[in-house]
């Protein structure tokens, strides 16, 4: 291939030249208004080249004479070119020279068959058929047009020998030979259909023959009758609930799937083919858009307690011996967990993550709780435990927090093997057109700087979807990185059911109005097939209506009395409205000294920084006497009798290895070799390497709290910390700590033992060093979260005065005991 990709570049030049000169149309079309026209002389006629240059590599071929007389040179004496060309015209001519039927294909002609493919691969996707409305005005690359490389409907049944690049899929298919209007068939059926692959702008060769592989297959996809009925049904299920729930609770707000149905039995499919790869787990995250058709078809909430929602409201009743009830939230606001039978026999957990209003915050979030999950099941290939992020187009493109949340994809100590995004398409914002929201061609460009495959699909065509989510699921398991598939729908009511979106957008909605669903489109096709009849597809309508108006009946007598979809791991632990035990936090001296001598030992041949080598002997002389012992060495004792009782520490955040102030120094540099060494990881005999994890993040607020978030939400008995670089920068993660930190047990039930550490000192950096803005928490109240300042008697007052409670933290001893406490104190 590296052959292949060279040549593209040799040739592409030459061909583009050729085109100005065959194709140049009318002068009058090529100059504008009444200027005179500045028209380009014609290029000259390329020379012959010499000999003596005919040594050189392929990649310096600027002309059809100098391949001309490459390949004569290779026909008298292989060795009198270079490699690369011998490693070209050994394949073409090697094996093409006995092919009948060729009509004398020249070199010139092979090459252009190579761009020509290539164009496909590359730009395909701009001709694929996305739009189920056929809104799109996108202008056919002129890299598509037959003319640019030389050929003519004459030479559409000529037949062409492209054997010898050894692609995967219909390029090899046994059969070398094939006519120009076969290939041009084949390159539309593969990259021109329902589904436009964006995947070129990958630069791995083995990933791109994989996709290649699976996309340029010999025969159009397709599924048996028995697997398009399961579609068939799924998408029945999608379409129903919908339909009930409108008809039902016709004003209700429920941010419906109406015109993106297909992503149901897209997830569906998705998740069986996952379990089939070894999935054992999956946490996901999404919008409000479709989330109750999500909660009650794939993730199987119980529809009565769906529907109870509508009426009932969210927030369970009271009674319940020490069940903290909170605030409650919208009901499409909420997250649960099920364990899932898949299609092909196994099971699956699958656990919704609640989420505020504020689009693609969660996505960090689901991102730590699948890394945390990983690690307590010990998850060393990121094969079991697998995320899930669901986004609007216009969120997707315009919130930050995306790309800070994609950029910890591959970071070590952040990464989670791979994150499938799906993007539900509407191509509208909340009134939003695209052309103002985003300055891409799509709304999924963000993902190219990740190298990350994209699949845009016309979500009318459910077999298509289908087929994206599975290549999509395959994707994350072979290559343990993220994939993107983009869901071109449309939204079929407003914004929310009670919105009229003609005020804005008139002309879509026009087209809407008079537009068929997908399942609509779907029975017809099967009807067309003969696959089903008529009552086979009335039978599944009246099964499924039969189900939702049982469940309907059931929710009038529900009672949401229990926290139904909390973790186990959670249970005995208090809620804010009561009071916990402080349990002994302390630790035996010849503990302290056995774990404090461990921690200021370096090996023998480390060579550290000489004032790092002279913070370490005052460390260790401060542990031997039990005098002077400061808060760098607090923390470090506090983080090692953790470790050394089997509890699982984290610190994350920017520069936290060395410290802002350069206090911490919890990795060293060998400073003639340049390695690494953590006394941290050396507590116990054999200690797992992750079971104390201090990682420096990328300069991200928002993402990497929200990261820490969802890690310390999986297992409280751990120490997670996130430290801001100065306390001052926490502001650049308020949307967490507002919707999430400080709020999240109150409306979802859900409970952190997050610690954040914010340092600041009065040191002449200007105002924004200089304070943490204690001010700022003193609104978040409902959960009761630690403060552990320095503070002064005015400050520490109107903070009791909001429920929070304070530690008083003004020697390295407390802080010791703080930070053991949030393990302890069950």
């Amino acid at each position: 291939m590296a052959w292949l990709r060279a040549a593209s570049g040799l040739a592409r030049h030459a061909l583009r030249r050729r085109a100005l000169l065959t194709r140049a149309p009318p002068l009058a079309a090529r100059c504008f208004h009444s200027a005179p026209p500045a028209c380009r002389p014609s290029a000259p006629a390329p020379r012959a080249v010499p000999l003596s240059r005919l040594t050189d590599s392929f990649l310096d071929g600027t002309s059809s004479v100098y391949l001309e007389e490459l390949q004569r040179a290779w026909e008298a004496d292989p060795a009198s070119v270079d490699e690369s060309w011998d490693n070209f015209f050994r394949n073409f001519l090697g094996q093409a020279a006995p092919s009948a039927g060729l009509s004398g294909q020249t070199i010139q002609e092979s090459m252009q068959l190579l761009l020509l493919v290539r164009a496909y691969q590359v730009n395909g996707h701009m001709k694929a058929k996305l739009d189920p409305l056929r809104l799109d005005e996108r202008a056919v690359p002129e890299d598509l047009d037959l003319s640019l490389y030389g050929f003519t409907d004459a030479d559409l049944d000529r037949e062409f020998f492209l054997g010898v690049w050894r692609m995967a899929g219909f390029l090899s298919e046994n059969r070398p030979v094939l006519t120009l209007r076969e290939i041009l068939s084949k390159l539309e059926q593969a990259y021109c259909g329902p589904i436009g692959y964006e995947c070129m702008h990958i630069p791995d060769r083995d990933k791109c023959n994989w996709l290649r592989d699976k996309i340029e297959s010999a025969k159009p996809m397709e599924y048996h009758k028995d697997r398009r009925l399961v579609m068939l049904d799924r998408l029945i299920w999608s379409t129903q609930f919908e339909n009930f729930l409108a008809t039902k609770w016709a004003t209700a707000k429920r941010f419906g799937l109406e015109g993106g149905e297909t992503l149901i039995p897209g997830m569906k499919e998705m998740f069986d083919r996952a379990a089939d790869l070894g999935v054992e787990n999956i946490v996901i995250g999404m919008p409000h858009r479709g989330r109750l058709n999500v909660l009650g078809n794939v993730v199987r909430k119980p529809l009565s307690q769906i529907f109870s929602e509508f009426t009932g409201g969210t927030r369970p009743v009271e009674g319940e011996d020490g069940l903290y009830t909170g605030t409650g939230d919208v009901k499409y606001h909420l997250g649960t967990s099920y364990d899932r039978p898949t299609r092909g026999g196994k099971r699956i957990h699958l656990s919704l993550v609640a989420n505020p209003s504020h689009l693609e915050a969660v996505d960090p979030v689901v991102i730590g709780k699948t890394r945390a999950k990983q690690f307590y099941s010990n998850d060393l290939d990121r094969t079991k435990n697998m995320g899930i992020l669901i986004h609007g187009d216009g969120s997707f493109a315009g919130q930050g927090v995306v790309y800070e949340t994609l950029h910890l994809s591959a970071l070590p100590n952040y990464t989670t093997g791979g994150t499938i995004h799906i993007v539900v398409n509407n191509q509208v914002a909340f009134t939003t057109d695209p052309r103002a929201g985003r300055s891409s061609q799509y709304c999924t460009d963000v993902a190219k700087a990740l190298d990350a495959p994209i699949f845009h699909v016309n979500g009318d065509d459910l077999e298509a979807v289908v087929r994206v989510c599975e290549l999509a699921a395959e994707w994350r398991q072979t290559f343990h990185s993220d994939v993107v598939v983009d869901l071109i729908c449309y939204r079929r009511f407003g914004h929310n059911e009670i919105d009229e979106p003609s005020f804005t957008q008139p002309k879509m909605y026009q087209v809407i109005k008079n537009h068929p669903s997908s399942l609509k489109l779907y029975e017809q096709k099967l009807l067309g097939t003969g696959e089903v009849s008529k009552e086979d597809i009335q039978r599944i309508h009246e099964k499924v209506n039969r189900i939702l108006n049982e469940e309907f009946a059931k929710s009038k007598d529900y009672v949401p009395n229990k926290r139904d979809w909390l973790s186990a791991y959670w249970t005995g632990f208090k809620s804010p409205e009561q009071i916990s035990r402080v349990r002994n936090t302390g630790v035996k001296p010849e503990v302290l000294k056995r774990v404090g001598q461990a921690i200021t030992t370096l090996p023998e041949n480390f060579k550290p920084h000489r004032a790092v080598k002279k913070i370490f002997e005052l460390r260790s002389a401060m542990i031997q006497s039990g005098e002077g012992i400061d808060w760098a060495v607090a923390e470090a004792l506090a983080f090692a009798t953790l470790i050394v009782e089997g509890n699982h520490v984290r610190l994350s955040g920017q520069d936290v290895q060395r410290g802002t102030f350069s206090h911490r120094h919890a990795v060293l540099h060998d400073q003639e070799t340049g390695g690494k060494y953590c006394p941290l990881d050396h507590v116990v005999m054999n200690q797992n390497e992750e079971l104390f994890t201090v990682s420096n993040s990328s300069l991200s607020e928002f993402a990497v709290l929200g990261f820490e978030m969802g890690y310390s939400m999986e297992n409280p008995n751990s120490l997670v910390l996130w430290e801001a670089q100065f306390g001052d920068f926490s502001n650049g993660a308020q949307v967490m700590f507002d919707q999430f930190l400080s709020s999240g047990e109150a409306k979802w039930l859900r409970q952190t033992g997050l610690v954040v550490l914010l340092p600041h000192g009065y040191d002449g950096q200007g105002p924004e060093h200089s304070s943490a803005r204690l001010e700022r928490f003193l609104q978040m109240s409902d959960d009761n979260p630690f403060v552990i300042p320095e503070m002064e008697p005015t400050l520490r007052k109107q903070i009791q005065e909001c429920n929070w409670q304070v530690v008083n933290v003004t020697t390295p001893a407390n802080y010791f005991h703080v930070l053991r406490r949030q393990v302890c104190n069950l």
